[in-house]
């Protein structure tokens, strides 16, 4: 999607980039995991198909990403590089042509070392937010596998409700509609979030 391609959102924990061709190499180097693999349901790429990938991402407009980054090593630079900083990445499908107000929303942390730190649900909450306020969203659901338990704890907490199982793919979906009481409470959890202008791996304020 290029509705984002010049934004960076910064949020306490973490920052949110547009997925860029920099970030390219240590992304495939994460899906070379096993566990990320089956935890997100991928079949490894070649990095040129990585890199393919990318830009298909990039152009599709019923898909939105951001990189997410560690927000104190982030707050380091110019000593430390972007990729340096790389902790996964949160999504944003629009694929149901029937209901455009509907997202799907997917989130990895992939670096081991950013995991357990709320990394991921500060990135839900910022996407989250992003698509109310920028793509017109009312409606996010999510599917996560049966065995990631700690996603779906994530979610619950996000006031997402189970509403299928699909035992033939081993996965729950998780919906969220945004009434007014919950667009309040998600801006509210987000009103600290600063959008900033993105160029070329660095960000300078709106």
């Amino acid at each position: 999607m290029r509705l984002n391609e010049n934004t960076l959102l910064l949020g306490k924990k973490v920052v949110l980039v547009p997925y860029t061709a920099e970030h390219v190499p240590r992304y495939h180097e994460w899906m070379k995991s096993e566990e990320l693999q089956r935890l997100t349901a991928s079949e490894p790429l070649t990095l040129e198909q990585e890199y393919s990938m990318q830009r298909s991402w990039r152009e599709d407009a019923d898909k939105c990403t951001f990189i997410v980054l560690d927000a104190e090593k982030w707050q380091a630079r110019p000593s430390t590089t972007e990729d340096s900083c790389m902790a996964g990445d949160v999504n944003l499908f629009l694929t149901d042509l029937r209901d455009p107000s509907l997202g799907e929303i997917e989130v990895m942390i992939a670096e081991p070392s950013c995991r357990g730190k709320g990394f991921g649900t500060e990135a839900v909450l910022m996407m989250m937010s992003y698509g109310v306020t920028k793509l017109g969203l009312t409606k996010f659901e999510a599917k996560i596998g049966q065995g990631n338990e700690p996603s779906i704890r994530m979610f619950r907490k996000l006031h997402f409700e189970q509403v299928a199982v699909n035992s033939v793919f081993q996965e729950v979906t998780l919906r969220l509609t945004m009434n007014e009481h919950e667009r309040q409470w998600l801006l509210e959890q987000t009103s600290h979030v600063e959008e900033k202008c993105y160029i070329d791996g660095s960000s300078e304020s709106h």
